[in-house]
This record gives structure tokens, sequence and C-alpha cells, in this order.
């Protein structure tokens, strides 16, 4: 089957490669801005792609919601499978992109959305199909994994860390997406609409990495406990729960052995246990081997089903005790099981509180101009 390609970015080449060796796929037009056609397999019209008989199968690797949300209706309508690593559109726009690929009597499938090479939801979606999915998530950001690991074992401050990811291309010119915890937080939204068909699309608690400072690092590692930024979602009622935010593991916890820009998801089967998967979040080679393991089951699976609706996360019931370094005239507002005065700022452990409660007290905080950090304590 001849399968064209949306980009030609670092996935994009990737997928090109991979597609020239692959046993039954080989590579077709691939979509490029205006003017950059300096290969006979570059375009730059969508109808080129779109109305070529020959395509049977469309890899949107461009990224952003448009044009790439009209670029895969198009094909869609045209009949052509369509696979994608653009969690952005999916969670804007999957439960829709997926009705059209069922009229059409093709497939939409989006593995390489959420850990890069890592196959969580493709096992995701196949478990769901039989077991009751009881939670899932864990570190599914490479970026900020690089970055906390960074911090954590060279000693290194928060925008030394940050220049070194962008670096090494783990991290954007504008990082925003990753150190905000959005990243993680679209590939849990499509996690659960995969588990639970119910695409959560408001109601969320985030909480990035923005505000973590090298005292912070050393105050936390002197208890012997080490930060990562987590991903969690799980059934909550008739909706999910939802939510992003720091978490500080003990030592002997697998999460501590989760190193540079590596991600570790995670999911509880009622029958098949836990069940965690590692490997290179991102990345050309990672990310376009999943983009290929989804050329290559294309009829096989269905990500989302038709009962996938949208809901309004419901975190509510999750709570936990939460470590807090806070401006010392702020500190009132937490309830803190314990703490001490440290210079301007006072740190501490509060009892425990509901998620939504701690993300919107640090909210109000810093509207006000105050600085505070925290993280969740392992239950």
């Amino acid at each position: 089957m001849k399968v064209a390609i949306l980009g030609f970015g670092t996935v994009g080449v990737g997928v090109y490669e991979m597609l020239e060796k692959c046993p039954g796929l080989e590579p077709g037009p691939v979509l490029v801005r205006k003017g950059k056609e300096d290969k006979p397999f570059k375009v730059s019209s969508i109808e080129q792609i779109v109305n070529d008989p020959e395509v049977g199968a469309v890899a949107e690797v461009m990224g952003g919601i448009e044009p790439a949300n009209s670029y895969v209706a198009a094909a869609l309508k045209a009949g052509k499978h369509v696979v994608t690593s653009n969690k952005a559109l999916v969670a804007a726009h999957g439960i829709e992109l997926a009705e059209l690929a069922r009229a059409s009597g093709v497939s939409f499938l989006f593995s390489a959305a959420c850990g890069g090479g890592v196959p969580f939801l493709h096992n995701l979606a196949i478990a769901a199909q039989s077991d009751e999915i009881l939670f899932l998530g864990g570190i599914l950001n490479g970026t900020t994994n690089f970055m906390l690991d960074a911090m954590q074992s060279e000693g290194k401050d928060y925008g030394d860390v940050l220049k070194q990811a962008q670096a090494l291309g783990y991290a954007e010119a504008d990082p925003t997406a990753d150190v905000s915890g959005l990243d993680a937080l679209r590939k849990i939204m499509l996690a659960c609409a995969v588990a639970y068909n119910k695409l959560p699309v408001d109601g969320f608690s985030r909480e990035g990495i923005e505000s973590i400072t090298a005292a912070d690092v050393a105050d936390f590692q002197a208890k012997g406990l080490t930060c990562r930024l987590i991903t969690s979602g799980g059934p909550a009622g008739e909706s999910v729960y939802a939510y992003v935010e720091p978490v500080l593991f003990p030592a002997s916890s697998p999460e501590c052995s989760v190193v540079k820009n590596f991600n570790m998801a995670k999911y509880n089967g009622q029958n098949a246990g836990a069940i965690v998967l590692m490997g290179q979040g991102a990345g050309r080679y990672p990310t376009a081997s999943a983009v290929v393991r989804d050329l290559c089951g294309l009829g096989s699976l269905e990500m989302l089903r038709p009962e996938c609706v949208k809901v309004r996360a419901d975190n509510a019931g999750c709570a936990h005790a939460y470590y807090v370094r806070v401006d010392a005239d702020k500190a009132g507002r937490l309830p803190f099981a314990e703490s001490k005065a440290d210079g301007a700022s006072v740190r501490g452990v509060t009892a425990p509180m509901a998620v939504p409660e701690m993300h919107a007290i640090a909210n109000e905080i810093r509207q006000e101009g105050g600085s505070i950090f925290f993280a969740a304590m392992e239950a």
C-alpha cells in the first residue's frame, strides 16, 4: 500500500525512511509547503494526495490543528486510512474524525500521539476491549523528565537544563506546552478516550515544572525524595478524572529509575493487573516507529469507538498530601500538617487535600504575584 505523508520535518523524514524498508508499504507523495518541492515525490497541494488513487493511507505528522484537521478530514472522506502523531489534533477533533473514518470504512489511528515509540495507546485500546481499566497515566513527557532528571542528578538550575534540553532537541524553542504540563495533559485526554470512551475536554487540574528551583530540589532530595511530572487518569462516576502535577517519590519507587528523556506509561487492568511500558517518548525514529506500527495494523484496531463522548473531568475525588514551598505571607492559606520557615518562604507538607483545591490555591497565589512550588506526595 502506498502511504502519503503530510509534513516532512523530523518525524516525517523518519516515516519516509522506514516506509522504504517496510514490507507491504511504500512511501507515496509527501506534502510540503509551496516552494519546497525540491524532489519529485514532494507536492504542495493536498488535492494531489486526496485525488491520487494509488494512495491508500495518509500519515499526518505536520502538527498543529489547522490545516491538519482539514487535510485529515479530506483524506478520510476520500476513503483513505489516516494515522497521526498529532495529539493536539486528536484532543480537539478526534471524535469527529473517527466518525468520518467509520462512515468511509477506513481507520483513524494515533498511537504516536502518546509515548513516542512506547506502544501505550495501542496496547490500551486492545486491553480496553476485554478488561476494565482501573487507572492509567505515568511519565508521559520526555522533555520534562529530562529536565527534572538533570536538575536532580547534576544539581543544575531550571534555566540551565532548559537550555540543555533545547540544544539536544528535546525541547522546542518555545517549550511552554511541555514545561506547563499541557503536552502531558493532552496525552491523558487521549488515553481516557481510548480506555473509557470519554474524552475530557475541560475541568482539568494542570501543574507543570516551571516553578521548581534548585533550592526545592536540594530540600526534597535531603529527604530522600525524587520528583517526576506525572499524569493520572481513571473512572470517576459518569466522567473521568484527569490531571497532571509534579509528584515526589521515595527512592524505592520505579519512577525514580526513569531517567533522561524516557517515558513510563502505566495502566492497571481489573484482570491483567499493573502493566508498565517504558521507552523513549520522543525523537525521529521512536515516533516514526509508532506511526508505521499503526500503518501495519490498519483494519484490526479502533481507538475511538462510536460510544466515545466528550465530558468534563471530575477530579474532586482525588486527594493527596502535598509538599509545598510558598511565600511566608501566603502560607496561612494551606492546611500544613508540618512546616518550617525558610527565609522569606515556608516549606512543609499539607494534610491530604483535594487536587482541584491545591491547584486553585496555587493559581490564586500566582495571580497575586506570589511564588509557590508544590508536588504531591506519593500515597
